[in-house]
């Protein structure tokens, strides 16, 4: 996440809260995985930051949907899609295990090419990856 100003380092990192509920918990790993990117990034001072890491109840698909349009706005570039990426695939293998609906999403995710769509096209690709993904584990 370096390199990045502060309140995109905050969209991401409310992104990966909502990832990490995915199966409905948050895992010791990837807690701990959290923990860290809020210290690396400095955000332990940012209240909603904190309240994220306390909470207790699932963050919502919705809300996570959300968060995805705020980070990557109506022209995601490059660099924003490998961070998110990056910081996802980090977060999915933080437990040494790759649940295979985790896994999916990373292929899909991996598998867009920002480079040959219009960035919103792009972004719909994207967003429909993870709804796909969010539909599927919230059905099991």
């Amino acid at each position: 996440m370096s390199g990045q100003n502060s309140g995109s380092k905050k969209e991401l990192f409310k992104i990966l809260v909502g990832a990490a509920w995915i199966d409905g918990e948050i895992q010791e790993s990837e807690s701990k995985y959290l923990q860290r990117i809020v210290t690396e990034n400095e955000l332990g001072d940012d209240p909603e930051v904190q309240s994220l890491l306390s909470t207790e109840t699932p963050i919502p698909a919705n809300k996570c949907y959300l968060w995805l349009e705020d980070y990557l706005g109506n022209n995601p570039t490059e660099k924003d899609y490998q961070n998110l990426v990056s910081a996802l695939s980090a977060l999915v293998y933080s437990d040494g295990y790759i649940d295979t609906e985790e896994a999916k999403l990373l292929t899909q995710i991996q598998n867009l090419d920002l480079n040959k769509s219009s960035p919103k096209s792009a972004f719909d690709k994207f967003l429909h990856a993870i709804q796909k993904f969010y539909r599927r584990s919230i059905n099991q």
